[in-house]
């Protein structure tokens, strides 16, 4: 079923999990807009911003583990889902 793409199981589920928090924002908006608010970043930003701005972050922190560690990625994911969590909540 994913062969046309070659991709692997691993990069589906991260592509079908990244869909859900979509859907789940989506529908969060929906029940409960949001107004823009000021946090610790520099920027009055609504919740769409600071998920947008933790996934390219999580991102960057993924390639800084992969160019300065030979640790696992797991790690890297945990460090990004924390920063993820505090970014939603506080940023």
């Amino acid at each position: 079923m994913l062969a046309w793409m070659n991709w692997t199981p691993t990069v589906a589920i991260f592509f079908a999990v990244i869909a859900t928090i979509l859907a789940i924002m989506t529908v969060y908006e929906i029940v409960s807009p949001c107004v823009e608010r000021k946090g610790f970043l520099p920027i009055s930003t609504t919740r769409g911003d600071r998920l947008f701005i933790g996934l390219l972050s999580a991102a960057y922190i993924h390639l800084t583990f992969l160019a300065v560690t030979d640790v696992t990625l797991w790690i890297a994911l945990a460090v990004s889902v924390v920063w993820l969590l505090v970014l939603l909540r506080w940023g």
